[in-house]
């Protein structure tokens, strides 16, 4: 519910630069990239991974709260890092969980079950956004931040219910019997070569893929009242479910890396799209750039998993989160200065050209699996 508003929020109506937001989101994703290593590693040495999901769903409702007080852009740093500390510290766990308790022939559909579950959620979450927006602005002037505070204190209380429902996630046996092993020849922190070779590709893109939030704000810029921009969020969060699961079953079926290739050439054309973006354009737009995000969220992970041994695989998640965060402060950031300097078009052209050097890597150095 929050995601889609923070731009609009912190920029229109708190008085925030697109620089400012740039560091808002890589500052909150740099920390979420410490804290989900070191939670990665901790659920591998503890061999358990559910306290973590736990913990990790209930640090965002107090995010949240403060983001429905803040009367300023630091505030919403606060309450963003707060939000997304939660993130950090269940995010590597979660997604270990999964990959310990489902068979490698599968692994590419649960992850993909999970991204469509996950983005299911949001879907509901951004219309509730954009019918809450729209109701109480109606009888409000423009730049008025009392629709937006009354959307995050809701979120925030809808938060409570995720909290209760992680307590109903119980710790398998198999995590907590296993035991890291000795690290075998040719490793580095106990995982193998071909684990760092496409952690290495998959953050060449992520250096290209700075966050959301400007492509909610292009958005705006192009004429877009704010409940239709929550409206054509709601549009990209809509495809990402319905094609996460079959994405990821196709992962399977005819590997990994053809997925990610052919989803970063979307990106590509849907960075493309939002540099020349229209009113009209946009909602196609947004439509693509969720077919991107399905075909590659779950993959990667499942990528990840892949060449990761099942004892450290809290570990390696938690360094993938970590690599990708830090490459997200660096995009975010850039991408904020060339909004503010060279034009409001510019972070999308050097996304798109970045993409597609990023696919020439993929292409070039992909590790083959034996």
């Amino acid at each position: 519910m929050i995601y889609p508003l923070l731009p609009l929020f912190t920029v229109a109506v708190l008085g925030a630069t697109a620089t400012d937001l740039g560091w808002i989101e890589g500052t909150a994703q740099g920390i979420v990239a410490l804290m989900t290593a070191w939670a990665g590693i901790r659920s591998d040495r503890m061999g358990r991974r559910v306290p973590w999901v736990r913990l990790g769903y209930g640090l965002p409702v107090l995010g949240k709260a403060l983001l429905a007080v803040a009367t300023t852009w630091p505030l919403v740093l606060i309450g963003r890092t707060v939000d997304r500390l939660g993130k950090g510290f269940r995010s590597s766990p979660r997604d270990a969980l999964i990959a310990d308790v489902t068979p490698e022939a599968i692994r590419g559909r649960a992850y993909g079950l999970d991204r469509a579950m996950d983005t299911a959620g949001a879907f509901v979450g951004v219309i509730g956004a954009a019918v809450l927006l729209w109701w109480f602005s109606r009888a409000s002037r423009a730049h008025d931040a009392r629709p937006f505070r009354i959307v995050f204190a809701i979120a925030a209380a809808m938060g409570l219910a995720s909290v209760a429902l992680a307590f109903l996630v119980k710790e398998p046996p198999a995590v907590r019997d296993a035991a890291p092993a000795p690290a075998a020849p040719g490793t580095t922190l106990a995982l193998p070569a071909a684990y760092w070779r496409t952690l290495a590709i998959l953050l060449v893109f992520a250096i290209a893929n700075s966050s959301d939030t400007f492509v909610l704000l292009r958005a705006s810029d192009v004429g877009m009242s704010p409940w239709s921009v929550v409206a054509a969020y709601a549009l990209y969060n809509l495809v990402y479910t319905v094609a996460s699961y079959p994405a990821g079953a196709l992962s399977d079926r005819i590997g990994r890396w053809t997925l990610v290739g052919v989803g970063w050439a979307i990106y590509a054309a849907a960075y493309a799209g939002f540099a020349v973006a229209t009113p009209a354009l946009i909602w196609p737009t947004f439509a693509v750039y969720g077919l991107y995000t399905a075909l590659t969220d779950g993959v990667g992970k499942a990528l990840i998993a892949d060449h990761a041994p099942r004892a450290y695989r809290g570990r390696a998640l938690g360094i993938f989160y970590l690599g990708t965060a830090v490459a997200t402060l660096v995009s975010s950031v850039m991408a904020g200065l060339l909004w503010d300097r060279l034009g409001h078009a510019a972070p999308f052209w050097v996304g798109a050209v970045a993409a597609v050097l990023a696919l020439v890597v993929l292409v070039v150095l992909r590790p083959r699996r034996r």
